[in-house]
C-alpha cells in the first residue's frame, strides 16, 4: 500500500461529515474504476507478442482475448482486478510443451480491453463466449478476482475438467472490506459503499455476497481443483484458502507457499510447477 490511500481515505472521511452523498459517490467509484492498467512486464513481452489475437464484445466493450496454440484442449487463465493476461507469460511455454492451448484475455478497464471498469458477471459471460468458441476447457486457472469469477461460471454451466485458483477470495465481502480497509473508510462510508454494491453494481442480483460466495454450494462445482495461496499475501488472508479447502474437502488440494505476497505469486517458478503438474494430461498407454 501506498501513501496515497490512507490520504484519500482521510479526505472521504472528512467529506463524509458534511457532504456524506459526494463522499459516498466518490468511495463507490473509486471501488469501481481500477485506478490503473497494468502494462506488459519486459519479461512477459515475447510471450505476449507471440499469441494470436482476436476481439469479442461484452456490454459494449471490446475485449482483448489471447490464444497460444491451435485452439485444441485449451488451458483458461483468468487475471484479477488491475492485472491482465501477460501475468501468465510463464505458464505459457510450459502449457505448449504439454501439447494444450493457453486462452487468456484482458478484462474490459485493463490490459489492451476498452471500457472503464468490469465485474465479475461480465467476466462470467466473456468466460462463456469463450467456452462456446474452444469447447470444454482442459483446465481453468484464475487468480483473484479471476477465480471469484471462474467459480460463479463453472456453476452457470462452463466445462473445465481441472481448476487451480491462485490468491482466490471465498468470501465476496472481502473486496468491499479489504478496500475499506486500505482506505480506513469510516462506518458510514463502509456501509454507504456495500447499499452502492448491492442496489447499484449488482442491481439485477437479488444478493450478490451469497451469489458470488466461492463456497456456495459446493457440490456445484464438480471438478478437481488445487488451491495455491501465499500464507503472507497482504490482499487476501491465507484463511480464505484454509475456508475453500473445508467447503471443497478432498475434492481440492491446497498448496501453501510463503514470501510472495499476492502479485509475485504468479510469477513463481514454484507455482507454475505445482500448478501443472496438477493439470497435467495423463500419459496415452500405446
Amino acid at each position: 500500500m501506498s501513501r496515497v490511500e490512507p490520504l484519500v481515505g482521510s479526505v472521504l472521511n472528512t467529506l463524509a461529515g458534511p457532504a456524506p452523498q459526494v463522499a459516498g459517490r466518490a468511495a463507490y467509484a473509486l471501488f469501481c474504476y481500477p485506478l490503473r492498467r497494468g502494462a506488459v512486464l519486459p519479461r512477459e513481452r515475447a510471450v505476449h507478442e507471440q499469441a494470436v489475437t482476436d476481439e469479442l464484445v461484452v456490454a459494449g466493450k471490446r475485449v482483448r482475448c489471447y490464444r497460444w496454440g491451435p485452439g485444441e484442449r485449451p488451458v483458461l487463465m483468468v487475471h484479477g482486478w488491475q492485472s491482465r493476461a501477460s501475468r501468465y507469460a510463464g505458464f505459457v511455454p510450459r502449457l505448449r510443451a504439454l501439447g494444450l492451448t493457453a486462452v487468456s484475455f484482458d478484462a474490459p478497464g485493463h490490459g489492451s480491453s476498452s471500457g472503464r471498469s468490469t465485474t465479475v458477471l461480465e467476466y462470467r459471460r466473456i468466460i462463456a463466449e469463450l467456452q462456446a468458441r474452444y469447447g470444454t476447457f482442459h483446465a481453468v486457472m484464475a487468480h483473484s478476482l479471476g477465480a471469484t469469477s471462474a467459480f460463479l461460471a463453472l456453476r452457470a454451466g462452463v466445462r473445465a475438467e481441472r481448476l487451480v485458483t491462485v490468491s482466490a477470495v471465498k468470501d465476496f465481502d472481502h473486496f468491499a472490506d479489504e478496500f475499506s480497509r486500505i482506505l480506513a473508510l469510516g462506518p458510514g462510508l463502509r456501509r454507504d459503499l456495500r447499499e452502492r454494491i448491492e442496489h447499484r453494481l449488482f442491481a439485477e442480483v437479488s444478493d450478490p455476497w451469497e451469489l458470488f460466495d466461492a463456497t456456495r454450494n459446493p457440490a456445484e462445482i464438480g471438478v478437481p481443483m488445487r488451491v495455491i495461496h501465499d500464507v503472507d499475501d497482504e490482499m487476501v488472508p491465507v484463511a480464505q484458502a484454509h475456508a475453500l479447502k473445508a467447503a471443497y474437502g478432498d475434492q481440492a488440494d491446497l498448496v501453501l507457499t510463503r514470501g510472495l505476497g499476492h502479485r509475485k505469486v504468479l510469477g513463481e517458478p514454484a507455482v507454475i510447477e505445482s500448478a501443472l503438474e496438477f493439470i497435467a494430461p495423463a500419459p496415452v498407454d500405446h
